[in-house]
């Protein structure tokens, strides 16, 4: 669990989501919208058997659908068709250790490993076998202090798409602490970014690391630090980054003390560029999502939102992170076996206690624009696979990691600035005090 996943257990349990989506055109959307009680009344009896269609993931992403929904019954395990060594969740893997992913049958697809440490969020090359069973990094060895990544799809041996999502850390340097981030250098980012850093170790002398970490932007704008415990420190502006702005983060960590025998390593630039304005707006109530680019409305979507057990959070979100496919297992967020889907196409996580925003292509139609069905997640109408001209697949190749997502009108409470980048529900003067240089 990182520093981000610090919602109660309980409250990560309600945040199981599937969305819906109508496609852009307002057309649809309104022959969607409508149908009338009768109508939500039958969708509603058809949906209790099925489990709800909704979205949420501590380690790994964790998804939403009953198996009964799709077509051959139970899917297969993503477990005993992909296995990744070291496994997920492993702590304090050594540097020189063994990496790969393999199948026992069937071919590999698609590999994606990235390395978040203390140089940002990296992709890691490597290469698949001519056979297709096996995937291995480029020669060398693991870097220390630093969280990897891995999302696999896969073809198992019955001709099963499948997907597997995990992550592993390595040991840390003796003596040594390093912040961890995203996304990597030289990226566009949306304008609700907020630079956050994860602390490998506890820090004793906030104020020693706050002064050595200085975030600036051109054109000027005041921007403040805010710390989250002692392992956790974001900065951002009063409001969200102007589109063109260019931001700059210095680090100059290597050899500050932040607690007894605790030294910092960094010492680096990272820039990012802000790209256009997008907020996307979803009314829970209305089942819908307003996609609006520079002010400019581009998309009306259909959507659903967390049903009445499990509403979506209110508030600002920020993208965090985008996968084509995904598992979703509801095993990871307190759900048991309600759901293990491994496929869920065009994922973007929003909180760290697991809601996502996502394609759904095992929930009916009419599910889309017209009730909440989730564990709390936010579903767009998608089919098997993922498709670039479905509601889903556009919102996806659309969005970037910071652009901003607002939910209004659940019945759930804000989301925690603290949950993934909620730091923008947070009072600019409140967020102000949380720094240690006041």
């Amino acid at each position: 669990m990182t520093a981000h996943q610090q919602d109660r257990a309980g409250d990560r349990a309600k945040r199981r989501g599937g969305a819906r989506v109508r496609d852009r055109l307002p057309d649809r959307a309104g022959r969607r919208a409508a149908g009338g009680a009768a109508v939500r009344a039958a969708r509603r009896t058809r949906l209790a058997l099925v489990v709800l269609a909704g979205l949420t993931g501590a380690a790994a992403l964790a998804g939403c659908g009953d198996p009964e929904v799709f077509t051959g019954g139970k899917p297969p395990s993503p477990e005993g068709s992909i296995t990744v060594v070291p496994h997920n969740g492993a702590h304090g893997v050594r540097a020189d250790g063994r990496f790969e992913v393999r199948v026992p049958a069937g071919r590999l697809e698609r590999v994606a490993v990235s390395r978040t440490g203390d140089a940002g969020r990296r992709p890691v090359t490597g290469r698949i076998s001519p056979d297709g069973l096996t995937w291995r990094p480029a020669p060398g060895r693991l870097r220390l202090g630093a969280k990897y990544t891995v999302d696999a799809v896969a073809l198992d041996g019955a001709g099963h798409r499948i997907a597997r999502h995990t992550s592993f850390t390595t040991a840390a340097p003796v003596r040594r602490f390093v912040g961890h981030f995203s996304p990597q250098r030289d990226a566009t980012v949306g304008t609700g970014l907020i630079f956050s850093m994860v602390f490998s170790r506890p820090i004793a002398d906030r104020a020693a690391v706050e002064r050595a970490v200085r975030v600036s932007a051109r054109p000027g704008v005041e921007i403040a630090a805010h710390w989250f415990g002692r392992r956790r420190l974001d900065f951002r502006p009063r409001d969200r980054w102007r589109p063109g702005t260019e931001i700059t983060v210095q680090l100059r960590l290597r050899g500050v003390k932040a607690a007894p025998g605790a030294y910092g390593t960094q010492r680096r630039t990272v820039r990012y560029r802000v790209g256009r304005d997008q907020v996307s707006t979803i009314d829970a109530a209305r089942h819908t999502m307003t996609v609006r680019q520079d002010g400019r409305v581009v998309a009306v979507l259909p959507v659903t939102a967390g049903d009445d057990e499990n509403p979506t959070y209110n508030g600002r979100m920020v993208i965090l992170e985008r996968h084509s496919m995904t598992r979703m297992d509801g095993d990871t967020v307190g759900f048991g076996g309600e759901y293990d889907i491994p496929d869920v196409p065009h994922a973007m996580r929003l909180t760290r206690s697991g809601t996502f925003l996502h394609g759904n292509y095992w929930a009916p139609p009419e599910v889309f624009g017209g009730v909440n069905t989730s564990h709390g997640c936010v579903g767009l109408k998608d089919i098997k696979g993922g498709g670039p001209n479905t509601p889903a697949g556009w919102f996806f190749g659309h969005s970037i990691v910071g652009d901003t997502v607002e939910v209004h009108n659940s019945p759930e409470r804000t989301v925690a600035p603290d949950n993934g980048l909620g730091g923008w529900n947070m009072p600019w003067e409140l967020w102000r005090a949380g720094s240690a240089l006041h």
